[in-house]
């Protein structure tokens, strides 16, 4: 059974950066798309990075394009989501999930039904 670790979140100032990780266990991500997944308080759950884990096609929420950068590590069987200029609206709990694609493709923000394999999450904060 795949599961999902999030690590890397944290309190940082507005302007400041981290790196969010989601360490894989129980198989290989290799045919699985992963996406970055948040709350969203007030509003519904939002996608705001995928990638493909071996075709490495990717994309991102409007909001987020120019400031994170999501990637993987394939012999740690890892993904990463690395957020530069952080905002305070960036606050949330940070979840990520995977679903079964042998078939590459590039994933879309519209796809949040597909995922059925979730971490715990982890607190990302942004205030001064």
């Amino acid at each position: 059974q795949l599961q999902l670790a999030e690590s890397g979140g944290g309190l940082v100032q507005p302007g400041g950066f981290l790196r969010l990780s989601c360490a894989a266990s129980g198989f290989s991500l290799d045919d699985y798309t992963i996406a970055w997944i948040r709350p969203a308080p007030g509003k519904e759950r939002e996608v705001v990075s995928c990638i493909h884990y071996r075709a490495l096609t990717k994309n991102y929420a409007d909001s987020v394009k120019g400031r994170f950068t999501i990637s993987r590590d394939a012999n740690k069987n890892t993904v990463y989501l690395k957020m530069n200029s952080l905002r305070p609206e960036n606050t949330d709990v940070y979840y990520c999930a995977a679903h079964w694609s042998p078939v590459p493709y590039v994933c879309t923000m519209f796809e949040l039904e597909r995922y059925n394999t979730w971490g715990q999450g982890t607190q990302v904060t942004i205030s001064s």
